[in-house]
């Protein structure tokens, strides 16, 4: 079936309305008609050639969410008209040993939601930015909020998941003191998240012009990271930290706020390396770098359940599809509270 989109059919063009093909569903298929697809940082790497192995035509967008249009003739997880999500990964070889673990985010096969290799045409998977999408009902995931908050609920796809299993592996909560580096589209779901899960949060940024906003989305302490004094107060004081930002920046200066044991978990991924520790940072006091990425998919429903209950949605601004190109710009300015969504109605318009 063909259906509409946006992408880029090369990375130093823009993302143009596209006609593409989807497959029927077949046995264990789901189909959905996208309500809604959240604007990742990924995305805009991805397109534009930053990361390596970019195919074009490049159709974005890893954070879904819509109802269910059809199911082939062995789902059983998913009915018509169910609200549901999809995330960053379509597929993987179900059989190793992190799928087994339900960890499929890890497997050597996993195929992402767009940018990876499928016997669909073109080749490569195509993303959300589009009015419909066809997803093994083993990656679509279900959706208990309210239909209201559906656009909010997208970027919870990712964002949301990408700093909830961090989270829940270094078992954030009561009696931990948790900091969260960079306050953007994965570090205000971080700060949102380790509140709900009962953590005293620091909240770590560049900008004074920040602070409120911090303080809002549920952080107890707000430290400007500029500010020697400030750092140097929290010197030793933290059991976990989130670091989000996806730029080059000095990993020393967050790793002395680390108490011996802590560990410091990398979930932005900058294009370019970060500058390489002091050893003697980590050694005298047993502390950690390590890095994270999304969860599987049984830790993302269980996000998903966890945030519904708690009422957590991320802050967005809608955009219409022809606004992409713009929307980009502006995300690399750090210029959008704080996860850009698309609105999939504008995609025919």
């Amino acid at each position: 079936m063909t259906v509409k989109a946006y992408g880029a059919h090369a990375g130093d063009q823009p993302l143009v309305s596209l006609d593409i093909t989807r497959r029927e569903p077949g046995a264990h298929d789901v189909q959905i008609d996208i309500a809604f697809c959240g604007v990742c940082h990924s995305d805009l790497h991805q397109v534009r050639g930053e990361w390596a192995g970019t195919q074009y035509p490049c159709v974005p967008g890893h954070e879904i969410v819509g109802r269910v249009a059809a199911i082939g003739a062995h789902v059983t997880k998913h009915k018509v008209g169910d609200l549901v999500g999809v995330g960053c990964m379509v597929d993987s070889c179900q059989h190793c040993a992190d799928c087994e673990d339900g960890l499929e985010n890890y497997c050597d096969g996993m195929v992402g939601t767009y940018n990876g290799p499928t016997a669909d045409a073109p080749g490569h998977t195509l993303g959300g930015y589009s009015e419909q999408i066809v997803v093994h009902e083993r990656f679509v995931l279900s959706v208990s909020h309210p239909e209201a908050h559906l656009a909010a609920v997208a970027p919870l796809l990712c964002a949301g998941i990408t700093t909830w299993s961090p989270l829940r592996h270094w078992n954030a909560g009561p009696g931990k003191r948790v900091g969260i580096v960079g306050i953007g589209g994965l570090g205000h779901m971080g700060i949102k998240l380790a509140r709900a899960m009962g953590a005293h949060v620091v909240a770590f940024t560049t900008s004074e012009a920040k602070r409120a906003d911090a303080l809002a989305l549920g952080a107890h302490e707000v430290v400007v990271s500029r500010d020697p004094a400030a750092m140097a107060e929290q010197a030793k004081s933290l059991d976990l930290i989130v670091n989000t930002v996806a730029a080059p920046h000095d990993l020393d200066a967050f790793l002395n706020l680390l108490k011996r044991d802590g560990t410091m978990v990398l979930v932005g991924a900058p294009s370019s390396p970060h500058p390489s520790p002091q050893v003697f940072n980590l050694i005298m006091k047993r502390r950690a770098i390590a890095g994270s990425m999304i969860g599987g998919i049984p830790e993302t429903q269980e996000m998903l359940d966890f945030c519904a209950e708690h009422g957590i949605v991320a802050d967005i601004e809608m955009i219409r599809a022809d606004e992409i190109n713009a929307a980009y710009e502006r995300m690399l300015k750090g210029d959008v509270k704080y996860r850009f969504v698309i609105d999939s109605a504008t995609l025919g318009a």
